[in-house]
């Protein structure tokens, strides 16, 4: 069986380092353990021309990482285009994305629910015309003060918090690597605080 292993964000180098694509952020380094290096972490593109794939095993799974190559509010075509391409249905689909309702440094993995105003899960739901995926949901927390939420999410992270997210993308990559790998009970047992 075949995994679609979704990281959310929006394409080009002005968001590479906002909050808003830690889902890159975590694609990139599955792809390392896939075989990748930081030159080439051996994404490529996929004949649809809705995205970038990486195609292989991750602790023995067949998975297939997949980066959008649309805005965050239009993941749900690129991805609802994969799992038709794979034959993957919605219970085999893993999204990692940004969550403000949790803290940096957090993690939450569940399955279904619903999009809790993310429009890039607003927009898989709709595509799969199911919520039954799995999300590993990383925490970047609440902008601070009055700033605008939409100004937040598309900041780079502070220098404070550059210092930890490389820890903090690895465990969300060991997250997804222990969903393919033991299911969600056990992964959220060891992961979810």
């Amino acid at each position: 069986m075949t995994w679609l292993v979704v990281g959310l964000g929006n394409p080009g180098p002005t968001y590479a380092s906002t909050r808003h694509n830690i889902g890159y952020m975590v694609a990139d380094a599955l792809a390392m353990r896939m075989g990748g290096t930081p030159k080439n972490p051996g994404w490529k593109k996929h004949k649809s021309g809705r995205g970038e794939v990486v195609e292989g095993r991750l602790a023995g799974e067949r998975v297939v990482l997949v980066r959008a190559k649309s805005y965050m509010n239009e993941s749900g075509g690129p991805v609802s285009t994969m799992a038709k391409f794979y034959g993957v249905e919605p219970d085999h689909v893993i999204a990692i994305h940004d969550e403000l309702d949790i803290d940096f440094g957090m993690l939450r993995i569940k399955l279904g629910g619903g999009d809790n105003g993310h429009n890039g899960l607003k927009s898989i739901r709709q595509s799969l015309a199911s919520g039954d995926f799995f999300r590993v949901r990383v925490g970047i927390g609440r902008p601070p003060g009055r700033q605008d939420v939409h100004d937040f999410v598309l900041k780079p992270y502070s220098s404070v918090e550059r210092k930890d997210l490389p820890v903090y993308v690895e465990e969300a990559a060991d997250a997804v690597e222990s969903l393919v790998t033991v299911g969600l009970d056990q992964t959220q047992s060891a992961f979810n605080r």
